[in-house]
């Protein structure tokens, strides 16, 4: 019996030893490495009213949460024309952003929590660790290839439209200081 007892410590003194030498996988904790796994949302419609009255749609990957937004679009070798990563800040407050381990240029469409276009800053180099501030309060800030903004001819004043902003629905009608559209002809029948 005694021998027994003596095997059965002994295995289970060998096994912990084991045991104690095999390290446990660490969990990525670190949103920005390289092979971190981060999931967005979307890819969601974000349409852009210019103030010269066109209208341009991206669709963009959406990023609300504190671990999608510290990832970004790090790590990517690049960003299709018209696709891009819309960040949310709910409640509204200043944003900056950098470009530590982004690999391609990006333009920054800073959005006020209403959807207005309040910042751009184009062409934000790849790898730089310089903070890009939004210098004002806002609701959402759309990340984009770099040069799209302008070839887009998106500026300050533009209005982005996306259920973050409460603005995603149809356009709102004119109001009776604005001119209505004009009715059919007085001649047509």
């Amino acid at each position: 019996m005694r021998t027994l007892i003596l095997s059965s410590l002994l295995a289970l003194g060998v096994a912990a030893a084991v045991s104690a030498q095999q390290p446990a996988p660490l969990p990525v904790s670190d949103p920005t490495a390289r092979d971190a796994e981060v999931v967005f949302g979307g890819p969601d419609r974000v349409v852009i009213a210019t103030t010269t009255g066109e209208t341009v749609e991206i669709m963009a990957e959406i990023a609300t949460t504190p671990e999608q937004k510290q990832r970004g679009l790090m790590w990517r070798e690049a960003v299709e024309p018209g696709t891009g990563m819309l960040f949310e800040y709910s409640p509204a407050e200043p944003a900056s952003m950098w470009m530590e381990n982004t690999l391609v240029d990006l333009d920054l469409v800073f959005i006020d929590p209403t959807g207005n276009v309040v910042k751009i800053i184009a062409f934000a180099q790849a790898e730089s660790r310089r903070s890009l501030a939004s210098d004002a309060i806002v609701g959402g800030v759309l990340e984009l290839g770099a040069g799209q903004a302008i070839a887009l001819g998106i500026r300050p004043g533009d209005t982005v439209r996306h259920a973050i902003f409460g603005n995603d629905g149809p356009e709102p009608a004119p109001s009776d200081d604005e001119p209505a559209a004009l009715d059919a002809p007085a001649d047509a029948q």
